[in-house]
């Protein structure tokens, strides 16, 4: 088996021809593709095929990409899965949507096949790496980070965090009241041949503190952020 093979991607979209040409360009280079063209399709397919990428367009009728993308992030055996917005919308609204819904990042439409082909290869690179072993467990004061379950425990209870949103913590966590700048943590999250909008890390830091309930990491005003402890 290839390398591209092994991969499933899940294309959905109510154009056909939209899904025609990135299922075609995307065969080429042997990965396998499944199709959907509507949000219900789509949560019934990934849920029983666990692909490793969904292309997901943001402006469907009836059940909606930002809809369909919460449905998905909702499965726990698609907790791994990328999600990526393909759209031809580029306001903040559909960004920071986006990004609340659990979406990972965006392709904006129209894309060249090439482009295209070398987005969905770095969005795969990011699931390789993200699959290689990792420190399993980080305690930091009540909050507990397993990278093998893909959970935060608080004082004995557990939450689920988008992926990226789970990456970004666990980044910051792996090095207390270290300060990691915007650009390294663009570079280690989203890698640094994909590009996101400015608000990206805003946003998922934004929804990390409102689901930890506390103010464990902090702004550090035109440089990034940090985990910060009591032990700094």
């Amino acid at each position: 088996m290839s390398r591209t093979e092994q991969y499933k991607i899940l294309i959905v979209d109510d154009e056909e021809d939209i899904i025609e040409f990135v299922s075609y360009n995307l065969k080429k280079e042997g990965y396998k593709v499944l199709k959907a063209y509507n949000g219900a399709e789509a949560v019934a397919i990934a849920r029983e095929q666990i692909p490793h990428l969904i292309i997901l367009d943001v402006m469907m009728p009836g059940m909606d990409g930002i809809e369909t993308c919460r449905e998905i992030r909702q499965i726990s055996s698609l907790s791994s899965t990328i999600i990526t917005f393909f759209t031809a919308r580029n306001e903040d609204y559909s960004l920071v949507a986006g990004l609340d819904a659990g979406a990972d990042d965006y392709i904006a439409k129209p894309i060249k096949p090439r482009v295209l082909v070398s987005k969905v290869n770095a969005l795969l690179r990011r699931y390789s790496d993200n699959s290689k072993p990792a420190r399993p467990m980080i305690t930091l004061g009540n909050v507990t980070i397993d990278t093998e379950r893909y959970v935060v425990i608080i004082n004995e209870n557990e939450i689920t965090l988008p992926r990226k949103e789970f990456e970004l913590l666990h980044l910051l966590a792996s090095k207390p009241n270290k300060v990691f700048t915007r650009d390294e943590i663009y570079n280690r999250i989203w890698t640094g041949d994909v590009i996101v909008g400015d608000r990206t890390i805003d946003v998922h830091i934004r929804k990390i503190r409102e689901k930890l309930n506390n103010d464990c990491i902090k702004t550090i005003k035109g440089v990034g952020y940090k985990y910060e402890t009591e032990d700094e």
